[in-house]
């Protein structure tokens, strides 16, 4: 997910999603493993009435938290679409080819280690995410010396990252649909489709009614946080009053340090935990683990890059502004740092817990891998840079 709160916002959001993870890392290793399984299934309930919504505290944050989250995607999708860097043709195809390629080939690495068994398959979508928040927090560590280009090149593929993958939940990861809740879901949609049309700019409606049709997924089948998406597509964009800030930049503004600094790391600290008792060497070559591991590291450079590479010498897109190809590279290799929504997706691909551990691996790996190798090669080029400019002033 990108963040507009500058470098230093988005180095602090990517520290804090790495020290959660480390610490879910060491409570599932430690002492503290009995503790840290009895938080994650805590029961947590919630009653209306006849109405009620029953789950564990882990499902309550991948479900519930993570609404909020996909919301907050869904109106940097929705800015990007209609006044920034995806609102022409022009300004989206390097973006779209590079995400296009970055989903695919990392997908078919995952089938081309699992194609034997119909099981693990169902994963085939985990190494095809990109996690915004670490991958920008890992930029920030170079500095000035990767020119904003690349940043903005970065995100905007995150962001069609996020569609995609939005995209996969609905169609792949939805179980058996219940028509009555999917029908107060459409009947909440349509209501925020009147709110949009008549301009209503106070939240609170907007709210009430997003609860709504959040609780109605939860009950129908289709994941719950597909809801976030949408009613983000229905917060206005412009303002009535000309001095006005629009609702959806405000909402944007205000619930990214929420997301940035609580709900992400919460996310990361509650999925992270991988085991590491009996683990060998051949953990890391089970299908699922390195299907992703590799898909992430591998398939993403790759689909990344490589649309890149040909688009800018076939002419048929600008090289961005400032940058040099061993700076599109590191950017690409940062691409694989999957951890949220992989790990997201891996929870809706095998729901009985069977894989948990060899997708937490596997994501572990991969994402790990992608970062240290990302930031050596922008580091490299920084180097680079530095002596060149050094050389051209002597």
């Amino acid at each position: 997910m990108a963040t507009r709160n500058g470098s230093q916002g988005e180095l602090t959001a990517g520290l804090l999603l790495i020290g959660a993870a480390a610490l879910g890392i060491v409570f599932a290793n430690t002492g503290l493993a009995p503790f840290y399984d009895l938080l994650r299934g805590m029961p947590v309930a919630v009653r209306i009435g006849d109405f009620s919504i029953d789950k564990p505290l882990l499902l309550w944050i991948n479900d519930g938290l993570m609404a909020v989250f996909f919301f907050v995607v869904g109106l940097e999708i929705k800015r990007e679409l209609l006044i920034d860097q995806l609102s022409t043709p022009r300004r989206a195809a390097l973006p779209v080819a590079c995400a296009l390629g970055g989903m695919a080939i990392p997908a078919l690495i995952y089938v081309y280690f699992n194609d034997a068994d119909p099981t693990t398959l169902r994963g085939w979508a985990i190494p095809a995410a990109t996690d915004i928040a670490f991958a920008l927090g890992i930029l920030a560590l170079v500095g000035r010396s990767v020119p904003i280009s690349v940043k903005v090149l970065l995100t905007a593929i995150a962001i069609i990252d996020d569609l995609g993958a939005i995209v996969i939940i609905a169609v792949y990861y939805t179980a058996d649909l219940s028509t009555t809740a999917l029908l107060v879901w459409g009947v909440g949609v349509a209501a925020l489709a009147v709110l949009n049309r008549l301009r209503v700019t106070h939240m609170a409606p907007y709210l009430v009614v997003a609860a709504i049709t959040w609780a109605a997924l939860v009950k129908s089948g289709v994941h719950a946080t597909l809801a976030g998406v949408v009613n983000a597509f229905f917060v206005p964009i412009v303002a009535k009053d000309r001095d006005e800030t629009p609702m959806l930049i405000r909402l944007e503004e205000d619930l990214k340090p929420l997301v940035g600094f609580f709900i992400v790391p919460v996310f990361g600290f509650c999925n992270a935990g991988v085991s590491f008792a009996g683990l060998t060497w051949a953990s890391f070559l089970a299908p699922v683990t390195l299907g992703i591991a590799a898909g992430l590291f591998i398939g993403k450079q790759i689909g990344i890059f490589v649309p890149l590479w040909v688009g800018v010498r076939l002419k048929l897109v600008p090289m961005p502004e400032g940058a040099t190809w061993l700076q599109l590279y590191g950017m690409a290799l940062l691409c694989g740092v999957g951890f949220t929504m992989s790990l997201f997706i891996g929870g809706l691909a095998f729901t009985d817990g069977t894989f948990d551990a060899a997708v937490r691996l596997g994501v572990l790996t991969g994402s790990l891998v992608s970062a240290v190798v990302g930031l050596a090669v922008l580091r490299s080029a920084a180097g680079t840079n530095s002596v060149s400019r050094g050389a051209a002033s002597a």
